[in-house]
């Protein structure tokens, strides 16, 4: 799994500590820097957090869940924690909005040996709609400087006591102090788990609940701490930093009052399947078909090959429906206006394709994704997923399809659905877990043709690039609306201002299935040292890795690729007259366990001409952070390797 997941087990004793807002100290004014990582350009100084249940009538059982803060600002890179946002769902078919409310906002200086402090007036606090789902609560801190102490509590009351929020340790600024207090009625038994890899201390007693929901009823008080929690801090190859940082979740398993029933809801993923299949903004609109049939007809009337009528009907609704940009596994407006309409969400989208391929007599279904910046499921929950493309099975043969990318093409979608897995659900109720990850690599292959010229101290020749499936795809989407003078600009200085000319393209915007082809010719000044009357070059010339990706002494996170991978590299080099080879690189060939990376190098000169091969390969989208050393040295050995260099002699 891309996430470390723990379940918290066990009971330890925490030494009671006092954490109260308002009590702000000079000590910590006065401190520079945090002790435990003097780099950080703020630390939170305790994070509080306490989740318990109230009655209320008409109501029902509201979570009450209150956090506190105090925050340090030590360099003007940290000013930016002066702004606090939390999310809050408004989006139920049968419960009440949530709310949040902030209080006790406050900001401390030292002026003159004495604390000031300037509280929150009521314009800092604002409440803004994200979507249709989401709302946002937010606070601008006044008075905020370097040296800064801030404070501030909230408290987010939901009706849904299916998921708790999700108790968030760990930041990209260290916290010193954290605790935070579960308090269960006995009536709700939840599965606890802890994200990440980091100690809590863990402690649980069963108390007499003073609350008034029945008499005499007993609750579960559960207390988790730690300290010293270090800032998990952006690393390069990462898919989403949220997937590794420090967290505990709850989600309810049983209810049971007495003398009612037990109710389970512990969700297989099949029971997810099934109920969201039965949604009417899901099943229902699946069902639909009479808005597109006559389109239909037109476009399957030519042929009776199902692969011809796949690719047909998904190049009609990619071309045909423009994404609004909205994410989600339900329909907003309904697909029959959403293709009236030429514009829809994801599931809009997606189901028109899903059913047009059905009605075309070629079996499809869903399939549920997390994308990577929504992270990765852990509960079988409805609400784990925001996404859903669809899987068609041909002769065996399953591929998977997402329309609304305007550069995809079946069995190649966008770079953040590729997370992990998915969940195929059919309408009978059953699901199958559906890896996304592609088998085989994506790859970009280049030949040069080159010859030096001594006299001016020039390489030029010929060069050709092709990049296939996820390769071109990123190329599409990054080069989408990028002029051609300014992408060739920036290609010359990546090349190490290299002069390009007769420059040509293919299936850039056209042909998504064939690979993207360059072509041109360049001039390279500064591609070789001429010294002493020999000549020294890197034998992939300007493609050479120079510096190893990998430089951290430690690795807290995995490091993901996003899709397997092919680097392919020939080289033709013309030995220029009246010089010969006095030296080449020793070939190299390096492979890790189970092949995850492999790197070859080979070259061998033949009359007046030099052939070098290099070809790197990463065919695991994801390594462990344990792998981390084994990557930092055969990256290290690759670009040593890389940097050797051929030596031209004159006769």
């Amino acid at each position: 799994m891309i996430v470390s997941v723990f379940m918290i087990l066990g009971a330890s004793k925490v030494t009671a500590q006092n954490y109260e807002l308002g009590k702000v100290t000079i000590a910590e004014l006065e401190e520079k820097s945090n002790p435990k990582d003097t780099a950080a350009p703020a630390a939170i100084l305790f994070k509080k957090g306490r989740t318990f249940f109230t009655y209320t009538e008409g109501k029902g059982i509201i979570s009450n869940n209150v956090y506190e803060f105090r925050i340090k600002i030590y360099k003007k890179e940290g000013l930016s924690w002066a702004n606090q946002e939390v999310s809050y769902y408004v989006g139920y078919d049968n419960l009440n909005d949530d709310t949040v409310n902030f209080s006790n906002a406050a900001t401390y200086n030292l002026e003159n040996g004495k604390i000031i402090k300037t509280k929150l007036a009521s314009e800092g606090n604002f409440k803004n709609k994200i979507n249709k789902y989401w709302n946002q609560a937010s606070i601008t801190l006044p008075n905020v400087k370097v040296g800064s102490v801030l404070e501030f509590k909230y408290v987010l009351k939901s009706e849904n006591i299916v998921r708790l929020p999700d108790f968030d340790f760990q930041y990209d600024i260290p916290v010193n102090y954290f605790e935070y207090q579960t308090e269960i009625p006995e009536f709700f038994i939840y599965k606890s788990l802890l994200v990440g890899n980091l100690k809590v201390e863990t402690k649980a007693e069963v108390v007499l609940s003073s609350q008034v929901f029945a008499v005499g009823y007993k609750q579960i008080n559960s207390f988790y701490s730690s300290k010293d929690i270090p800032a998990l801090n952006d690393e390069k190859f990462v898919d989403n930093i949220s997937n590794y940082k420090g967290s505990i979740q709850n989600e309810l398993e049983k209810e049971r009052y007495p003398e009612k029933p037990a109710v389970n809801y512990t969700k297989t993923w099949e029971g997810v399947a099934t109920s969201i299949y039965k949604s009417k903004d899901f099943g229902d609109e699946l069902k639909q078909k009479d808005y597109f049939s006559e389109d239909l007809k037109k476009i399957t009337q030519t042929t009776e090959s199902k692969k011809e009528r796949l690719n047909l009907i998904f190049k009609f609704v990619q071309n045909r429906m423009n994404w609004n940009g909205q994410r989600s596994y339900f329909v907003d407006k309904g697909v029959k206006k959403a293709y009236e309409e030429k514009s829809g969400n994801i599931a809009e989208i997606n189901f028109i394709l899903i059913s047009m391929l059905k009605n075309a007599g070629i079996e499809t279904d869903p399939v549920l994704v997390s994308t990577v910046e929504n992270g990765v499921p852990v509960f079988p929950n409805r609400t784990v997923f925001n996404y859903v493309i669809g899987a068609a099975e041909i002769d065996g043969e399953r591929i998977l399809l997402d329309a609304t990318n305007k550069f995809t093409e079946p069995n190649i979608l966008p770079l953040n659905v590729l997370n992990w897995r998915g969940r195929l659900i059919k309408q009978d109720g059953s699901s199958q877990e559906i890896d996304l990850i592609p088998k085989n690599a994506s790859k970009d292959s280049y030949t040069i043709i080159a010859s030096i010229n001594p006299v001016l101290g020039e390489l030029e020749g010929k060069l050709r690039i092709k990049k296939t499936d996820y390769e071109a795809l990123r190329f599409r989407q990054i080069n989408a609306t990028v002029n051609e003078n300014s992408y060739l600009e920036k290609l010359e200085n990546d090349l190490g201002n290299i002069e390009i000319t007769d420059y040509k393209i293919e299936n850039k915007n056209v042909n998504f299935s064939k690979p993207v082809q360059e072509e041109f010719n360049f001039k390279a000044k500064n591609a070789y040292d001429f010294i002493g009357g020999k000549i020294y070059l890197r034998p992939i010339l300007f493609f050479t890795d120079l510096t190893n990706p990998f430089k951290q002494e430690k690795r807290q996170m995995p490091i993901y690729f996003g899709f397997p991978g092919q680097d392919t590299y020939n080289v033709f080099l013309d030995i220029p007259d009246g010089f010969v080879v006095e030296s080449l690189p020793k070939p190299m060939k390096m492979v890790t366990e189970n092949r995850d990376v492999t790197y070859t190098m080979n070259m061998i000169s033949e009359e007046r001409k030099i052939h070098i091969q290099v070809v790197k390969e990463i065919n695991k989208y994801i390594f462990a952070s344990d792998e981390y050393n084994m990557l930092k040295d055969f990256f290290q050995n690759m670009v040593a390797s890389q940097n050797e260099k051929i030596v031209l002699k004159r006769i």
